[in-house]
C-alpha cells in the first residue's frame, strides 16, 4: 500500500448487494424475444457501466433491432420491482458494519441511477445510513462513468479525503480501471465468471468479501463471528 488508508469507497452492485443475476435474467428475457443469448462474453464488457452504455453495447453486440433507450424501457418497470428485493452479497453488512463501527469513514460510488439506486436501497435504509457519501450514476457532478475516475474522485472530494488514502472495493473491471486512475488503492472481487487477468493491475484480488483483511491495509482488525 502506498499510504494510510483513511476512508473505504465501495462499488455497489455485485460487491455490496447481490443484484447482478436480476440484471442477467431481465436483459435475457428481453433478448430472447429476439432469439439472442446474453451470456458472460457481454457481460463482462458492461458489467459496472452506467446503463445507457451497457444498453449499447447489448444492442450492438446481439444486433437488437431497438435503440438503447427502448431497451431500457423495456425492462425498467420489472426492474425496480425486483431490485426491491436485493439481498447484501455474504460479508457485505458485517464488513461495513464493523468499520463504521469503528469510525472509518465509507462512502458508494454507484453507476446505478436514482430510481435503480432508490429501489435497492428500499429494504436497507438503516444499513445504507452507514454511508457518508454516495454518489450515483446520474449525479450532476458526473460527466464521465466508470472506467474513468470522475465518480470515486468526486466520492473522495465530498468525504475530505486524498485519493491516496481512499481504498477502493470493486468487483468490476471498469470500477477496478477507474480506481486506479484516480489515484486510489484498490481491491478487485471479481465474479468467478470473469477471469482475474481483467484485475491484473488491481492492488489486490479476493474471491469474496468475507477474506478481506482490514489489517493488511492498517485498518481496525475485523473480528468475524
Amino acid at each position: 500500500m502506498s499510504s494510510k488508508i483513511s476512508c473505504l469507497i465501495y462499488d455497489l452492485d455485485g460487491l455490496l448487494l447481490d443484484t447482478e443475476s436480476i440484471y442477467s435474467d431481465l436483459t435475457q428475457k428481453i433478448v430472447g424475444e429476439y432469439n439472442k443469448i446474453f451470456d458472460w462474453s457481454i457481460k463482462k464488457k458492461i458489467i459496472g457501466l452506467k446503463s445507457n452504455q451497457a444498453a449499447k453495447i447489448i444492442i450492438e453486440s446481439l444486433d437488437l433491432p431497438i435503440t438503447p433507450q427502448e431497451y431500457l424501457n423495456l425492462r425498467k418497470d420489472d426492474l425496480i420491482e425486483k431490485l426491491k428485493g436485493s439481498q447484501p452479497m455474504p460479508g457485505a453488512k458485517e464488513l461495513t458494519t464493523h468499520f463504521y463501527q469503528n469510525d472509518i469513514t465509507q462512502a458508494i460510488a454507484t453507476s446505478s441511477a436514482s430510481p435503480m439506486f432508490d429501489a435497492k436501497k428500499e429494504t436497507h435504509k438503516h444499513w445504507f445510513s452507514q454511508f457518508k457519501v454516495i454518489v450515483r450514476g446520474d449525479d450532476p457532478e458526473l460527466i464521465h462513468g466508470k472506467p474513468a475516475p470522475d465518480i470515486f474522485l468526486i466520492a473522495a472530494k465530498r468525504l475530505g479525503f486524498n485519493p491516496e488514502s481512499c481504498l477502493v472495493l470493486e468487483d468490476a473491471p471498469s470500477g477496478v480501471e477507474g480506481a486506479l486512475a484516480a489515484g486510489m488503492n484498490v481491491v478487485a472481487v471479481p465474479d468467478p465468471n470473469i477471469e482475474h487477468n481483467y484485475y491484473k493491475n488491481a492492488s489486490q484480488i479476493i474471491t469474496s468479501l468475507n477474506e478481506f483483511d482490514p489489517e493488511f491495509w492498517g485498518l481496525p482488525k475485523f473480528q468475524r463471528i
